[in-house]
């Protein structure tokens, strides 16, 4: 919970909705903000004789975050199809704005200063509507916080965050490491460079070369991903060696759930692909460290945490105006994390 920049005060808050039954953050996902637009789209069609703005035949799970912005961009040509689009959007942030009410009530998120949007939702037109509409209602509202996007894409920002798990000493007059971020339905893995030449604190570190996954679609079992992700992550320490970087033997990685320091994930690993990640009998670090090939003659360190952790942690260098802040990740779930800046030397 101690990192050279920030202290960890809470992540993975689970709050439960008023009936008990489900989570408060599934109503601020990927999956909800689809089936707030399909509602809509409902609505219209059972008023219109079965008539949609949008394509009928397609549900809205098949319509991308990119059709959804062009149709945003081409109001004009398409007034009804951007009117519906747009009351998804209020409507999502009218959810998402109930959640963040509800976490600022937590004691470790008092004092909030400033939250950071992140995740996958956030690459695109529709995100940064949902972001702004939020911080206006919270505003509004009486709630003196400002939202702000993540300064990366989301897919780099779980990526590049992960330089700050890494013992300094593994840093030492290297030009990359390997990262990877497991979600609910993807895995990326990724080579990082540090730019340490030009700032040492890390603010200049970027994705060099990234490997993308599905494995929602291809249902694999546990051992099957943890050898597929070793696999991808092995490719990419091929690829730093034929451009003649020198990687640095350690390996961050975001990954939903609570990790305990032994590396285990406690508890909300359910959406990992194939189950049964949780508990005392597998240690996924561990696991993954075996499977790569050794770096510069030896075994590369592999670190675990929390992946709204690491994507904060991408952000942390941007936030240093403020003590206190958080992030809210929306993806298959959503994601959080707080931290307190700790004073750096100047």
């Amino acid at each position: 919970m101690d990192l050279s920049l920030v202290r960890i005060d809470t992540y993975n808050a689970e709050l439960r909705d008023a009936s008990g039954q489900g989570f408060l953050g599934d109503r601020a996902s990927n999956r909800a903000f689809v089936e707030i637009l399909e509602d809509w789209r409902e609505r219209v069609r059972r008023a219109s004789s079965g008539d949609d703005p949008l394509d009928a035949r397609r549900p809205s799970e098949e319509i991308s975050r990119e059709e959804l912005d062009s149709i945003v961009q081409e109001a004009k040509v398409y007034p009804e199809a951007a009117g519906l689009v747009q009351s998804a959007i209020e409507d999502f942030a009218q959810e998402m704005a109930v959640v963040v009410r509800r976490m600022l009530r937590l004691p470790e998120w008092h004092g909030t200063e400033r939250i950071v949007l992140g995740g996958g939702f956030l690459s695109s037109k529709v995100g940064h509507m949902v972001i702004g509409r939020v911080g206006i209602l919270l505003k509004a509202g009486g709630e003196p916080i400002r939202m702000v996007p993540i300064s990366r894409h989301p897919d780099d920002a779980g990526l590049c965050g992960a330089v700050h798990l890494a013992p300094p000493e593994k840093l030492h007059q290297r030009d990359a490491i390997l990262a990877a971020d497991i979600g609910g339905t993807h895995m990326r893995a990724g080579l990082v460079a540090l730019e340490q030449e030009k700032a040492t604190d890390l603010s200049q570190a970027y994705v060099l070369a990234t490997e993308r996954w599905r494995h929602a679609q291809d249902q694999p079992g546990r051992d099957e991903a943890v050898e597929r992700l070793a696999a991808m992550l092995g490719r990419l320490a091929n690829k730093a060696k034929d451009t003649g970087l020198r990687l640095a033997s350690f390996v961050g990685v975001g990954c939903p759930g609570v990790i305990g320091a032994n590396g285990l994930i406690e508890r909300g690993g359910q959406n990992l692909p194939g189950g049964d990640w949780e508990g005392s009998d597998f240690n996924f670090p561990s696991k993954l460290a075996a499977a790569l090939p050794e770096i510069g003659g030896q075994r590369p360190v592999v670190r675990l945490h929390n992946d709204a952790v690491v994507q904060g942690l991408s952000e942390a260098l941007n936030m240093q105006e403020v003590e206190r802040w958080g992030i809210l990740t929306i993806g298959t779930g959503l994601g959080n994390a707080h931290f307190t800046n700790r004073p750096q030397r100047t």
